[in-house]
């Protein structure tokens, strides 16, 4: 099965259950309340991204990963909605992330974060639905990402994956990968499930 079928397949359950705490298509979302999904997004997505940044230079300069990451577009969106450089550095973030301890599992976590961006195209248009004009929720800069470069880079992300996965030549670099992706999924469930009782001060 290629890489990124079973990759599909195989993360599916885990896949599914962290869409089930994302709450950005709740018909009652307020901009309030799209900002701490933001927040949240920003907790994890910001060490999540520092921790990957070495294993996938092994796949430069075949891929820009530094036009991929997506915090400095969250923090955009923040502030937008009124967080500056002292308020940014005071939200939660996640301690507890997954064991990326070589490319493979790297490259399992950053499918997740791809598959997102992809995904991320219809949650854009709910949005852009659910909040028409309101200047409170900015330009939604994290969910326009590549804007008409989605489908390219993600079919540039799945080619160098394939290719990764060729060189390797190998089962047990391709389950690490699988494993690295469930573990993110896993990862971005537990986070976004956390209860914030008090909300963070701009």
């Amino acid at each position: 099965m290629e890489l990124l079928q079973r990759l599909k397949t195989e993360t599916r359950p885990h896949h599914e259950r962290t869409e089930g705490v994302v709450r950005l298509m709740d018909a009652h979302l307020t901009p309030a309340g799209y900002q701490r999904q933001l927040e949240s997004f920003h907790g994890l997505y910001a060490p999540l991204e520092a921790l990957l940044a070495a294993p996938l230079t092994a796949l430069e300069p075949e891929l820009d990963w530094e036009a991929r990451w997506k915090t400095p577009l969250l923090e955009a969106d923040l502030r937008a909605m009124g967080h500056d450089t002292a308020s940014l550095a005071r939200l939660p973030r996640a301690s507890s992330l997954p064991a990326l301890p070589g490319l493979a599992e790297a490259l399992g976590c950053a499918y997740v974060l791809e598959g997102s961006t992809l995904g991320g195209q219809l949650l854009l248009r709910h949005l852009a639905r659910h909040f028409g004009a309101d200047a409170r929720v900015g330009t939604f800069a994290f969910f326009r990402a590549y804007g008409a470069q989605v489908g390219p880079m993600w079919r540039a992300f799945g080619e160098a994956l394939t290719r990764a996965s060729a060189r390797a030549a190998s089962e047990s670099f391709d389950a690490a990968v699988v494993q690295g992706a469930r573990d993110t999924f896993d990862t971005f469930a537990a986070w976004l499930k956390r209860e914030h009782d008090v909300p963070v001060r701009l």
